[in-house]
């Protein structure tokens, strides 16, 4: 019986999935950390949302993005190259009978039978770089990071944190605050959400309402502290 054929991955679901960790983590703190500037000056109603004015909400707001983006992007580019730094330390030990040993060890504690694993290690001494790739997925859990760009990978969360960090503030740029635009600023922040879950889902694959559904509970419990936090405050 013959499979039907897979349909072939289009080259922007496989983009993205190379950055989803950067577009999901920046997104994500980005939509939070924007709207809990507009949820604390929602929260502190005793002095005054609106005395503060639509204009010290972006103000905020902008400046917040920014900064954290900045901050969100240099992180990752910092934690990469550390990650490839590591790395390459890491894997200039592994040579020779070391690479073999942690190869087999790996095999032995996975059932495979010792004069199979004897076997599969002396194939691989004749490819000592791919028996000290491995030994390093096995015994650090590490693969080889030098398809990952620190440059590209810190742009991608920088963008992702910009791009879905700016949404909660869409409704003060029309000017004012007040009931309304904290209510329009609550759905712009719920859509998002929204929309970062459905591109986790449309990557992952995962089922669409865990993966909606996670990704709104966790904006809903930041901006709910957020909110809080404002109303304590402000009395």
């Amino acid at each position: 019986m013959q499979t039907a054929p897979q349909k072939p991955e289009s080259r922007s679901i496989a983009r993205t999935r190379d950055f989803l960790k950067q577009i999901v983590f920046g997104g994500n703190d980005g939509i939070v950390t924007t709207f809990a500037i507009v949820a604390g000056f929602a929260g502190a109603q005793a002095d005054g949302t609106a005395q503060i004015g639509g204009i010290g909400v972006l103000v905020f707001g902008l400046a917040n993005l920014f900064a954290d983006a900045v901050s969100m992007g240099l992180g990752e580019f910092l934690s990469l190259r550390s990650r490839h730094a590591m790395y390459r330390t890491r894997r200039s030990q592994f040579e020779g009978t070391r690479s073999a040993a942690a190869v087999r060890r790996f095999l032995l504690a996975r059932g495979v039978a010792d004069q199979n694993a004897a076997q599969v290690t002396e194939v691989l001494e004749s490819h000592p770089d791919v028996l000290a790739d491995l030994a390093m997925t096995f015994e650090h859990g590490m693969t080889d990071p030098d398809q990952e760009s620190p440059w590209v990978s810190g742009l991608v969360t920088f963008l992702a944190f910009v791009a879905f960090g700016s949404l909660p503030l869409l409704p003060y740029f029309v000017g004012g605050v007040g009931d309304a635009a904290l209510g329009w600023s609550v759905a712009t922040t719920a859509s998002a959400l929204i929309a970062l879950g459905l591109l986790r889902w449309r990557v992952t694959e995962d089922p669409a309402l865990r993966a909606v559904g996670e990704t709104v509970l966790v904006g809903a419990i930041c901006a709910g502290v957020a909110y809080g936090v404002g109303w304590v405050v402000g009395g």
